[in-house]
């Protein structure tokens, strides 16, 4: 009765364990397929490089807040499979009695399943997006408590220039501030302390700031 519906949003659950990708990518990037060594020139004075998804990946506070994301979406797809686990018995144990129900009976009671099935379905598309607004609201706090160790070891590097290393193919490893940028970091802030954001709640507010109607 509900198994089309349970197949088509199925796909969820699986979202929802990606939702942390652009995290992820920022937190791990892929390592390079090894290439044979390359020859740098000297180091350009006052240039420096600087890779923002290793910082990310590398610090401390890079890998708690990966670690707490994690989490979340443990937390998530597991209220989401419990209440699918449910709807999946209840459809089925409907199905069984449908021999010894009336046609209103059924249909009403069908009905009523559709009702909680759309709902767990809107429920799991809420969730991705708070689980997709935690991650991003997280990275900026990441970056933000970066910024400092970017600022002190530019200046502890007398660099006139600070180029992203992502847009640059190859470049003189001495030039590269990344490594200063995470041990400066890890000086400061281990970790960051959040729960999912809470989507929901601000819809809720909005509606009840609502003036009624004379």
């Amino acid at each position: 009765m509900t198994s089309k519906f349970f197949a088509a949003t199925a796909s969820g659950l699986a979202a929802l364990a990606m939702a942390s990708g652009a995290f992820a990518q920022a937190a791990a990037p892929a390592a390079a397929a090894a290439a044979p060594p390359v020859t740098h020139g000297p180091p350009i004075a006052g240039v420096c490089v600087f890779s923002s998804q290793r910082a990310v990946g590398a610090s401390l506070v890079g890998k708690a807040v990966d670690a707490r994301l994690k989490t979340i979406i443990s937390q998530v797809n597991a209220e989401l499979t419990a209440e699918r686990t449910q709807l999946d018995a209840d459809a089925k144990a409907l199905d069984a009695k449908r021999a010894t129900l009336d046609q209103s009976a059924l249909e009403q009671q069908a009905s009523a399943l559709q009702v909680r099935a759309n709902a767990w379905q809107r429920k799991g598309q809420l969730r991705q997006r708070e689980v997709e607004a935690t991650e991003q609201k997280q990275l900026a706090r990441v970056y933000q408590e970066l910024d400092p160790a970017i600022r002190q070891a530019y200046q502890a590097k007398t660099c006139s220039i600070l180029i992203e290393r992502e847009s640059v193919l190859l470049g003189n490893p001495a030039m590269d501030i990344t490594d200063a940028v995470v041990a400066g970091v890890d000086a400061r802030i281990k970790t960051l302390t959040f729960d999912r954001e809470r989507l929901d709640q601000g819809a809720q507010g909005a509606q009840a700031l609502q003036p009624t109607k004379q």
